[in-house]
């Protein structure tokens, strides 16, 4: 199993914008004495991404931001049932489109958007795993 993570400055923003704009849910949300998000673990069906604040943590050093990068590094891709209702979920919550839904040649379809730090997600309907008949 593969999880990506990445770093956000507003964690609670980014947290509202997947949760509420994008429609993940919120796996596990760890917090510190003052109540700030230190990691967050957010999911869609069986997958994952996680989140933390940018610091100066040891494995920050790692971490570049995409403002920095000029462009995000890595991308997330987000199988969904219905491409359109996503879409249309996302546009209402006021995402960037960055990429219209369109077919892609590998099948399915797809859309992509800038989250508010500058990440790039994909949602699609593509799924590679093979499914029993």
């Amino acid at each position: 199993m593969l999880i990506p993570a990445t770093r956000y400055h507003d964690c609670e923003a980014a947290l509202s914008f997947i949760t509420g704009v994008l429609g993940l849910h919120a796996h596990s949300v760890y917090r510190d004495d003052a109540g700030a998000i230190v990691h967050a673990q957010i999911a869609l069906g069986r997958g994952m991404m996680m989140f933390g604040p940018h610091g100066d943590g040891e494995f920050d050093r790692f971490m570049v931001d995409p403002a920095q990068a000029g462009g995000e590094t890595t991308t997330i891709y987000a199988v969904v049932d219905d491409v359109a209702a996503a879409r249309d979920r996302a546009v209402s919550g006021g995402a960037e489109i960055v990429m219209p839904m369109r077919d892609q040649d590998y099948g399915g379809s797809s859309f992509t958007i800038r989250d508010p730090e500058g990440h790039i997600w994909t949602f699609g309907d593509y799924d590679p795993w093979p499914t029993e008949d």
